[in-house]
């Protein structure tokens, strides 16, 4: 069995004395693991950073084989992260989110687009928590989990949307919440892609999407927590708007 893919790489892990294990994110084979003979040597350790860009050959005897890979570097992503502590806690909490949430070996190719997009705007700290939070928007859809913004779940109404179901996701207008409102979660005009995106409103629509992660998506993996690099990223955004 053989194939080459690109891939973006999630984690390492070392395996006996000198080989590691990837975690790869690809666009036709989704997310793939494969041995690296020699992946843990000083000659390998600058190309196997996560959140590199690889040209990956994967072979195996048989389809159900973990396999092991050759692997060149396209695009290297480590020097932009070292230098922005947003960057870095917004790279980390990518790869733990796709490898805490996909099942392997499923395709995903919208998501795996939508993940190089968001990696190759690392660095940008003016950009980059907007786009993260699409990426969840998107990480929750593609999943099954997605958000329905269209119009109220009561009413039908397309405007006035300011609250939000903890249990179906859907939007409600105040009038459509009525008595139910203190039991509703808002809804951050940034979800809708309404207006100029605050650093404040893109924190409120994380603190939203990061509600349905842990309340929706969670459970149906077999209730395991988020992975606390989500958390830390949060909280390292949060400090950064302090600093505004």
């Amino acid at each position: 069995m053989e194939w080459r893919d690109t891939g973006i790489l999630l984690a390492v892990r070392p395996h006996g004395e000198s080989s590691a294990i990837l975690d790869v994110l690809t666009p036709e084979r989704g997310l793939h693991a494969g041995v690296v003979r020699g992946g843990a040597s000083r000659k390998m350790a600058p190309i196997l950073q996560p959140g590199a860009q690889l040209d990956l050959v994967w072979r195996a005897r048989l389809e159900e084989h973990i396999g092991s890979f050759t692997a060149e570097l396209i695009r290297s992503r480590s020097a932009v992260v070292m230098n922005s502590r947003l960057a870095l806690a917004g790279l980390n909490t990518v790869t733990a989110l796709l490898r805490f949430s996909l099942p392997e070996r499923e395709v995903h190719l919208p998501l795996y687009r939508r993940t190089e997009a968001l990696m190759d705007l690392l660095g940008q700290d003016e950009l980059w928590p907007l786009a993260y939070l699409k990426w969840e928007l998107a990480l929750l859809e593609e999943l099954g989990f997605g958000l329905d913004l269209t119009c109220c779940a009561v009413t039908g109404a397309k405007e006035g949307l300011v609250y939000l179901s903890p249990k179906t996701g859907r939007a409600v207008t105040a009038d459509g919440a009525g008595a139910w409102a203190a039991k509703l979660l808002p809804l951050p005009p940034v979800l809708l892609g309404e207006g100029e995106a605050s650093d404040e409103d893109i924190a409120a629509g994380l603190r939203i999407t990061g509600y349905f992660l842990a309340e929706h998506l969670a459970p149906e993996l077999g209730s395991k927590p988020l992975p606390d690099a989500r958390g830390r990223f949060l909280a390292v955004f949060e400090r950064h708007l302090t600093r505004l």
